[in-house]
């Protein structure tokens, strides 16, 4: 199993949540983990939960890069910050991936700084899963969205680049033989959305190589129509935001049912399981992280507020995609396009 280098003091509930979720690694799993950060704090936190100690070393890395941090400042005062430790970790080859929980703009430029850019991509992609319908049996119940957060404005020919990657991860990640990929679009005719959003549904319709299903509006990215949603960085930004944002509503709204009424709990009682499963689609956590996507390296940036269990599911996941080489299933797409 690939080596992960886990930057421990990132993200809200850092060290704690990162050494517990490696500590969870470590036990149930032989991925070996690199945990960067204060070693101090890193290894009091080891002694009170039970760990493999043959899966974890630890680095030291004497500083940290907040989480309201302007990215571009830290960078050039942190340099040894944990993140930017954990990217030299693996531009050295002693790890084969790097996840962090911290500042999400930070970890996006130091992969600029420490990993080589695949060539021909122009714009790297911050990717995102989110769970939705399934249309038909197999079909994996968490769609990809990019970018959400890696770019603002891009144009066609980044737009057709984000189609590529997202297909090629979701080739390898998920399992899907040709994942259906739709651009996100006001509507359904391609010369909607301006000039630059029906260049990119002209390129993408005549692409070989690519299961383009045509543009996709707001209300099918909760169905099975499309596995892969393509767009900008803004615009995928707010669109991640509102559906994390309605989950959590649906969840409040289930749980305040409950308390309202003898017969609101004996409805909710027969429909435990179901609910139990929306429970469980809405949690972040069992998702693991969001890829960078353009690099030659693999980096996973997990949610701000991961847990223990939101960081071991990261490091499943960046394990996963260095052990089936997606970095190489990208260049290898990108090649043939270009």
């Amino acid at each position: 199993m690939p080596t992960i280098a886990v930057d421990a003091m990132g993200g809200d509930f850092a060290p704690e949540a990162a050494v517990e979720g490696v500590a969870s690694v470590s036990l149930n799993t032989d991925i070996q983990c690199i945990l960067v950060g204060n070693e101090r704090r890193i290894q009091k936190i080891l002694e009170s939960v039970p760990y493999n100690p043959e899966n974890i070393n630890i680095v030291h890395a004497s500083d940290v890069i907040g989480m309201a941090e302007d990215p571009h400042e830290a960078l050039r005062r942190r340099r040894d910050a944990s993140l930017l430790v954990a990217c030299r970790l693996v531009e050295q080859g002693r790890a084969a991936a790097a996840i962090s929980a911290g500042n999400t703009g930070a970890a996006v430029l130091a992969c600029a700084r420490h990993f080589p850019m695949i060539p021909g991509i122009r714009k790297a992609a911050l990717a995102s899963v989110y769970p939705r319908q399934i249309e038909y049996p197999g079909q994996d119940y968490l769609a990809l969205v990019l970018d959400v957060g890696a770019t603002v404005r891009c144009d066609a020919s980044e737009l057709v680049q984000f189609a590529l990657m997202g297909s090629a991860y979701a080739r390898r990640v998920s399992k899907v033989a040709a994942p259906r990929v739709g651009l996100l679009n006001m509507g359904r005719e391609e010369t909607k959305g301006g000039t630059v959003l029906a260049e990119a549904h002209r390129r993408l319709r005549t692409l070989s190589g690519i299961n383009f299903v045509g543009n996709v509006e707001g209300h099918e990215l909760a169905t099975g129509r499309a596995d892969v949603i393509v767009c900008e960085g803004l615009l995928g930004n707010v669109v991640l935001k509102l559906l994390e944002g309605l989950a959590e509503v649906v969840v409040d709204l289930t749980a305040a049912a409950g308390q309202r009424s003898w017969r609101w709990r004996a409805g909710l009682a027969l429909l435990s399981s179901d609910v139990g499963r929306l429970r469980e689609l809405t949690n972040y956590a069992s998702y693991g992280g969001a890829p960078i996507l353009g690099f030659e390296h693999v980096f996973i940036k997990a949610h701000g507020r991961s847990t223990g269990q939101a960081i071991a599911n990261a490091i499943k996941v960046a394990a996963k995609a260095a052990r089936d080489r997606v970095p190489e299933e990208i260049r290898a797409a990108i090649a043939e396009l270009r």
